[in-house]
């Protein structure tokens, strides 16, 4: 079922030019939004909790021009597995690669951290051609092994090399490359045994911290990566240096500063990030709560 859809709807529209895929993208938007309603009870309580004083009103307008973006997601990234490195070049840009130069004349390699804003996708086939470091991403495995196989090879075309979750601790252990890994913070660390609480859009929230471990086992620098949306179908990402030596950082700094980064984004422009991921069902246990107070009357 999974190549008939790729091969009978996916592939086909990944081929149309981009502007007849934007009329499907808004005809599609009418239906996931107005009439099947996807996920918007999930998108609605998200908003409202992380921006309690806004109005009933602002809160719907945000939430249509999220469905918006959200179609458009989803047919650029359909669009990704038949794009030339011509269009990527044309479509999605790092506006400062030259704040990596220091970091690859010294050898040294970094970490990205960045979240599932904006056109992430872009981001994927389009970063290799901007840096001197190797791009590496950190990624989940699909369920439907026909699909991942072609996200992989559509994510990796033009460089990128993907990293599947299990495989990330050897993957540190044993990187000799010049690399740019880049990861994604603002998923529910559902299964995650370790974990940093914070407050991120006015909610208690579970933050993983892998970005901060690995920054500080090998001393990378880390920067956050902003994508920002030029106009419709066209990204650029910003990158921004957060700490040269981690070593020096203290627990819970690194993944403090990534995530409050994250948050003045979406504060600024909240239609772009992924409402309809249900990013606070992990809850924080008894435990966790006690281990917080132990380390607070350390402090």
């Amino acid at each position: 079922m999974a190549a008939i859809f790729y091969y009978l709807f996916v592939k086909p529209v990944s081929l149309l030019p981009l502007g007849l895929t934007y009329i499907i993208s808004d005809i599609s938007c009418f239906i996931i939004y107005r009439v099947v309603g996807y996920r918007k009870k999930v998108v609605t309580t998200n908003l409202k909790n992380s921006f309690p004083n806004m109005s009933e009103k602002e809160i719907r307008e945000i939430r249509k021009k999220f469905y918006s973006h959200f179609t458009d997601f989803l047919f650029e990234s359909f669009r990704n597995f038949s794009i030339t490195e011509e269009e990527t070049l044309a479509r999605f840009k790092v506006v400062n690669p030259e704040i990596l130069k220091p970091f690859a004349d010294a050898n040294r390699s970094v970490i990205i951290v960045g979240g599932h804003y904006n056109n992430w996708e872009m981001l994927a086939v389009g970063i290799d051609h901007y840096i001197e470091h190797q791009s590496v991403a950190i990624y989940h495995k699909l369920g439907n092994k026909f699909i991942d196989n072609k996200v992989l090879k559509s994510r990796c075309k033009f460089g990128l090399k993907l990293i599947p979750r299990p495989e990330v601790k050897k993957f540190f252990e044993q990187d000799d490359q010049l690399t740019a890994t880049i990861f994604g913070s603002d998923q529910s660390p559902s299964i995650a045994k370790k974990v940093y609480w914070t407050q991120f859009l006015n909610q208690e929230t579970a933050v993983m911290f892998g970005a901060e471990k690995f920054a500080i086992e090998k001393n990378y620098p880390v920067l956050y990566g902003g994508l920002h949306k030029v106009k419709r179908g066209y990204y650029e990402f910003k990158l921004e240096l957060l700490f040269d030596e981690p070593t020096l950082c203290k627990h819970g700094e690194i993944t403090e500063a990534h995530t409050k980064c994250l948050e003045k984004q979406i504060i600024e422009a909240p239609q772009y990030w992924l409402w309809t991921h249900k990013r606070w069902k992990r809850k924080k246990t008894a435990e966790e709560r006690l281990e917080e107070q132990a380390l607070a009357s350390k402090g």
